[in-house]
């Protein structure tokens, strides 16, 4: 069993690494982090990027040369960083609601779908509505919740969809903060700064779909897990924790059903520690075990039975089930181009009328696209793949369809359009916004790569949460970083968690 165990554990560490640090070279090597003109995109970098990153150097070299500002710094942001992360927490809080009320477009691509669909109930009988929720059965879940909102609060608008964003956003922020503290106290502070530097660069709080509502059951997945493994909490609190694991759980395969990725990892890992369990197991911590699962289990159950029957059962919109997208042929869509959507076989979708039709056109299409490929050439894709669904700081902001239903070109007048010149296709400071973005995330992944050291049990959950989760978009659609959202709350606690070994790694470097 040892040797099974240390077999495993090696897999999963040359799987990371390899995926990782792929993910890290070209996160590095984006063009996102140009300075000045940027031929990609064909955009350049303003005197707001330029400003930032002499204000960074010219910090770095007071912090070297000054001895009064070095302890002015480390008294400030070292031994008070929880008052002082606390406080930028509260700030970039505050430019979150700033945000959203000056810049609150109506979005394009699926987004605007199901915002349009949950508004009004003459708009869902509509032919190409039902064409769509019939095609997209996964997105009927959100849409209905979303209607569920409009009826109860009155409100249709984006700017209120949008608060509701910041609100899923900033609890799975406060459910991960809340994970360190149980797990490891003494990161709290990091992690505050990490999730500072996140939610300011994070304007997907203006987006309302699934990738930003996602966040927060994984958050809480997460939190109740690291709940019910501490033995030193209350069984009542554990017990709750329990219910909302399974709660969580079965509302993410609902919302977002690949985001349950670290579910498996949690289970891989568990049944893997318990192989080489030495210590006797005392009837106590059996039972508590076993009631923790029972409660699991349950909760799962009834909350999978509630949510299931009340979307079997709408009245809302009528679906033809029979036309459903099938599984494969996210597959067959994830090898050609990028490894993202393809509009041809999208279409094909909508028009071949069976399942068994559909299927079969995706079968063929990935397999010819397989044989064409070759061995070679399928491994060369999927490491390119691998950049496109991983380079990109921004999280593929702007790269859908129809991204927003507003002009791409604002001007420079009044705050909103001032905002706006950070965040659309033709805004004078989207390249900043580029390069800002980029810097945090390679930040982010450079503090994971160095916290490299003794394997932890949390740090391998997140480590195979990760490595399920490239597996996943290498295998199907991906080809933007966007589809990467999902899993930032184990991204952002590996960080985290790696934080003070990255530091005394690189005082011994």
């Amino acid at each position: 069993m040892h040797r099974f165990y240390q077999f495993s554990q090696a897999v999963i560490n040359w799987a990371w690494r390899i995926l990782f640090f792929l993910m890290l070279f070209f996160a590095i090597t984006s063009p996102n982090i140009i300075l000045g003109d940027n031929p990609t995109f064909g955009t350049s970098t303003t005197m707001v990027t330029t400003g930032l990153v002499l204000g960074l150097v010219a910090v770095l070299v007071m912090n070297y040369a000054y001895p009064e500002i070095h302890a002015w710094l480390v008294a400030v942001f070292i031994k008070k960083r929880l008052l002082t992360g606390s406080i930028m927490l509260g700030v970039v809080l505050a430019g979150q609601i700033f945000l959203i009320i000056f810049v609150h477009p109506a979005s394009g691509f699926d987004a605007g779908m199901l915002h349009y669909a949950a508004t009004s109930a003459k708009h869902v009988q509509e032919v190409n509505v039902m064409a769509y929720y019939s095609l997209n059965q996964n997105n009927l879940p959100i849409m209905l919740f979303m209607h569920w909102l409009t009826e109860l609060t009155g409100q249709t608008s984006w700017l209120f969809f949008d608060f509701v964003t910041l609100f899923f956003v900033d609890l799975a922020a406060i459910c991960n903060l809340i994970s360190v503290w149980l797990v490891r106290p003494r990161a709290l502070g990091a992690a505050i700064y990490l999730h500072v530097g996140w939610l300011a660069v994070f304007p997907s709080i203006i987006m309302p779909y699934t990738d930003a509502w996602g966040l927060p059951l994984v958050s809480i997945y997460l939190l109740c897990y690291f709940a019910m493994r501490k033995s030193a909490l209350p069984a009542l609190v554990r017990v709750l924790a329990a219910n909302g694991f399974g709660i969580s759980v079965t509302l993410t395969y609902f919302i977002k059903p690949s985001a349950i990725i670290p579910v498996i990892a949690i289970v891989i890992i568990e049944l893997l520690a318990w192989l080489i369990r030495r210590k006797p197991v005392s009837d106590q911590v059996w039972f508590m075990a076993v009631a923790l699962l029972v409660m699991v289990s349950g909760s799962a159950w009834h909350t999978y039975q509630y949510v299931n029957q009340k979307v079997q059962s709408q009245t809302y919109i009528q679906l033809n089930k029979a036309r459903a997208i099938p599984a494969i042929h996210f597959m067959a869509m994830g090898v050609y181009g990028s490894g993202g959507y393809s509009a041809k076989q999208a279409v094909q979708m909508a028009v071949l009328p069976t399942s068994k039709q559909k299927t079969d056109y995706s079968v063929t299409m990935l397999t010819k696209r397989l044989k064409k490929l070759g061995p070679i050439g399928y491994l060369t894709f999927l490491v390119k793949k691998q950049r496109n669904n991983t380079a990109d700081g921004t999280f593929g902001w702007l790269k859908e369809g129809h991204f927003f239903h507003d002009n791409q070109r604002p001007n420079n007048r009044g705050i909103s359009n001032k905002l706006k010149n950070f965040l659309y296709l033709y805004g004078r400071h989207i390249a900043d916004f580029r390069f800002i973005a980029q810097f945090w995330w390679i930040i982010l992944l450079s503090i994971i790569a160095l916290g490299f050291g003794p394997q932890r049990h949390v740090i391998q959950i997140l480590r195979l949460s990760m490595v399920g989760g490239f597996l996943f978009l290498l295998l199907f659609e991906g080809g933007r970083s966007r589809y990467l959202i999902q899993y930032l709350p184990c991204l952002l606690l590996l960080a985290a968690f790696s934080f003070d070994r990255a530091v005394a790694n690189v005082r011994q470097l």
